[in-house]
């Protein structure tokens, strides 16, 4: 079976100019035309463009996701490049995602001050221990003097 363009549009929630585009960079060279000169998708084409979009949601950049396909449209002889390729994306992906865990924890950590029954209490601490650390370093108070 194969596709149009609007049809693997609506079935990846790519738009179409997403696709062309993809075309234009290298990244769709397994897609065939047919006699009218216009893309036709099929199955195994699907498949190979949700590995695209799953390289780029997760960060690998353009070229990068190019060289991948490249490798793919070489064949089996480059499975170790492609397993490289992946793996080093893979290290990637982890240490994006432990620098977002580690965000969450502060963003937690706010949270739960201002969430106490005490927050503002701790937070006009903070703000007075801030005030005091610039004077005692003969820097200028940049908070603004409460009513």
């Amino acid at each position: 079976m194969t596709y149009t363009i609007k049809t693997v549009a609506e079935k990846t929630h790519l738009s179409i100019y997403t696709l062309r585009f993809y075309d234009k960079q290298g990244l769709l060279p397994f897609v065939s035309r047919n006699d009218s000169g216009y893309r036709e998708f099929t199955d195994a084409d699907l498949q190979l463009l949700r590995t695209i979009t799953c390289l780029k949601n997760t960060g690998m950049k353009i070229a990068t996701i190019r060289r991948y396909i490249d490798a793919v449209m070489a064949g089996p002889q480059t499975i170790p490049e492609r397993r490289q390729l992946l793996s080093d994306h893979r290290a990637a992906i982890l240490a994006e995602q432990q620098k977002i865990r580690d965000n969450l924890q502060e963003i937690d950590f706010k949270l739960n001050i201002y969430s106490a029954s005490n927050a503002k209490q701790v937070i006009t601490a903070e703000r007075q221990f801030a005030k005091a650390e610039k004077l005692a370093n003969h820097l200028p108070d940049p908070y603004p003097t409460l009513n």
